[in-house]
């Protein structure tokens, strides 16, 4: 009975005394492993970037409301990738006016710019 006892009151104390881990904002869009993300998948860690570089004022707040023009995969300077097109006619800048995120074949993220390259 001690030892029964004894073995809750530590499974008690490792419980209420840890803190969960929380991931963070992007947290959602790292994946791990050689799998092709599905286009679904991409294009969801895509709004989620965009939205963060708006937040972060890395790009116009007007890009938040965009919604994603087209997604493929296309050749890049280290093998296939994903580019994620956003078109945002409201923007002053016309030189700036579509946006182009690229993604790993699995879902991570590479770069965002607007040249498309």
């Amino acid at each position: 009975m001690k030892h029964i006892i004894t073995t809750l009151a530590c499974m008690a104390a490792f419980t209420f005394s840890s803190s969960p881990a929380l991931a963070s904002p992007g947290g959602s869009c790292h994946f791990h492993g050689s799998k092709a993300a599905a286009e679904a998948t991409v294009l969801a860690c895509a709004v989620q970037r965009k939205d963060a570089l708006a937040a972060g004022g890395k790009i116009d707040p007007t890009w938040k409301n965009v919604k994603q023009s087209k997604a493929e995969l296309v050749d890049g300077k280290k093998g296939k990738e994903w580019k994620v097109t956003f078109a945002n006619a409201a923007t002053k800048d016309k030189e700036k006016e579509t946006l182009y995120l690229f993604f790993t074949v699995p879902g991570n993220f590479i770069a965002a710019n607007f040249t498309g390259k």
